[in-house]
């Protein structure tokens, strides 16, 4: 006789009384994604070069207008609070608040990845245009360019584009700040 396994999806709310008890710590590398605890990937040198460079780039160019969230979680659902790489927020105070920033705070996601990439494109990416979030970048680090996800209608982003090294990217939110690719895809291998 089969023995039929069934999964427990957490909610949003059972995730952080996880934490408060001391089950999950806030060293571990976890996000919940569709309400399954998920280990994330260790962040490898390129990568975490990417990040660092991306906040020095967009955090002077946001003072007043948004702010730079790194490596922190954001609520997208009841069952969805993931950690993308950067995100850029509308400005507000987020400290007195009872949840992370949710969908509505939301101006930009960027996901950077190497090992990564196939997960995000197909299990992050979608959730991100269900929830909402105007605009997501994947920063494909193996390939040296940026996917730019936009106008998400229906569930699904309804613009997609590449940009690699020699291109500028503006994200739809900010049409004042322009970035260079190059800037913080690292050199060409």
């Amino acid at each position: 006789m089969a023995i039929e396994h069934t999964r427990r999806r957490f909610t949003v709310d059972e995730y952080h009384r996880m934490g408060n008890a001391g089950i999950l710590h806030e060293d571990d590398r976890i996000e919940l994604v569709d309400g399954e605890i998920r280990r994330m990937s260790p962040i490898n040198v390129p990568p975490a070069a990417c990040v660092g460079l991306l906040t020095m780039l967009l955090a002077p160019r946001l003072a007043g207008i948004g702010m730079v969230w790194v490596q922190n979680p954001a609520y997208i659902d009841d069952i969805n609070e993931p950690q993308p790489d950067l995100a850029v927020l509308k400005p507000g105070d987020y400290s007195a608040r009872r949840q992370h920033p949710g969908a509505e705070d939301i101006l930009l996601f960027i996901e950077v990845a190497d090992a990564t990439v196939r997960t995000d494109r197909l299990e992050k990416i979608p959730r991100y245009a269900r929830a909402g979030v105007p605009e997501v970048w994947l920063v494909n680090i193996p390939k040296g360019v940026v996917e730019v996800y936009s106008d998400p209608v229906g569930g699904k982003y309804k613009s997609i584009s590449r940009v690699g090294r020699g291109g500028f990217i503006t994200p739809g939110a900010l049409p004042g700040i322009t970035i260079s690719a190059g800037d913080f895809l690292g050199a060409a291998k």
